[in-house]
């Protein structure tokens, strides 16, 4: 069996217990309010992890490129209080725009 196999099964089982894990918990303790604060705020801070890190690297440098046009655009739309829809609209026409111009 391979180093791959190997990582993948631990992985596997790794996400397996962590489930199981989650599910075992009694519900009074997700119930406290910082526990339902913090559980909220976990998928904006991956969301933006990822979106960091698909917009400014490549593999293991850092670029700048379309992506951030279209990330700087969607700031100043939320900024100026745009429903979602828009700002993904606009950071999307706004990436294809300037990776089409360069």
């Amino acid at each position: 069996m391979s180093a791959l196999w190997i990582a993948t099964i631990g992985a596997g089982l790794v996400a397996f217990t962590l489930k199981y894990t989650g599910h075992s918990i009694p519900a009074h303790l997700l119930a406290h309010p910082r526990i339902q604060r913090i559980n909220a705020l976990i998928p904006i801070a991956l969301l933006s992890a990822l979106v960091a890190v698909q917009s400014f690297t490549e593999k293991s440098r850092l670029m700048i490129d379309h992506r951030a046009a279209g990330v700087s655009v969607a700031l100043v739309v939320l900024l100026l209080k745009a429903p979602f829809p828009v700002v993904v609209l606009s950071a999307a026409i706004t990436s294809a725009a300037v990776y089409r111009l360069f």
